[in-house]
């Protein structure tokens, strides 16, 4: 197991606020199926669980035992994006949600088009993915990362997979600046929980204009694509 992936993600999920002014951000692209690629210890999933019939996959067999004992209602199960290996057979989705799953994997091209063969016709992609490559730390590869992705880069991969509406921006500035403080420029090693608990406190003031703006840099991008 992944050591510093999993505390990463426990630590996550003490950002209760942000976890959820993030899935507020994705609601309105939930159809009723929905496919979770790269669930980890389901942070996001008993939200989108609130909104649909959710399958949820995962490459870490520690992760899925997790998920199956906690997760009541969910389909959860083994899944390699980079391969096309799923538990479940001819299933097709309205939505596919991928959270930081693309970085971790070598042939992102590939992944891609995998999940694109997952959707129904007119079905959409909830893709988000770290951003800007000067970003990239020693903490990144500490967490598997081969890479962080300008926006443009992102869009084109998604047209090149065969998708026809295409939508990117960046997402969570306050972040963003934290991580090239911290984790580039001093190289923290992990994320402490206090700094969390400030991150996710102080981004209910700074965060809110990008419900209404999006900014011109960030510590994600989130892209939309449909079918």
């Amino acid at each position: 197991m992944d050591e510093v992936g999993e505390y990463t993600l426990q630590i996550m999920r003490l950002a209760g606020w942000y976890n959820t002014w993030l899935f507020s951000t994705i609601e309105p692209y939930l159809g009723k199926e929905i496919l979770e690629v790269g669930a980890g210890i389901g942070n996001f999933t008993a939200l989108l669980a609130e909104k649909g019939k959710v399958t949820a996959t995962d490459v870490n067999p520690s992760y899925v035992t997790d998920l199956k004992s906690r997760l009541r209602g969910v389909n959860v199960g083994f899944g390699d994006v980079e391969k096309g290996n799923f538990f479940f057979k001819n299933a097709l989705f309205d939505t596919i949600i991928c959270f930081n799953v693309l970085e971790h994997i070598k042939n992102d091209q590939k992944a891609l088009k995998n999940i694109y063969s997952l959707l129904k016709p007119s079905g959409k992609l909830v893709l988000l993915v770290p951003a800007h490559r000067i970003l990239y730390s020693s903490f990144d590869r500490n967490l598997g990362h081969f890479r962080r992705y300008d926006k443009k880069e992102v869009t084109d991969m998604l047209r090149t997979s065969g998708f026809k509406t295409v939508s990117g921006k960046f997402l969570n500035w306050w972040a963003a600046i934290g991580w090239l403080i911290f984790l580039k420029l001093t190289g923290w090693q992990k994320i402490p929980s206090s700094e969390v608990g400030i991150f996710n406190s102080l981004g209910k003031i700074f965060l809110w204009p990008e419900k209404y703006v999006a900014p011109p840099f960030g510590l994600s991008v989130l892209a939309i694509a449909q079918k």
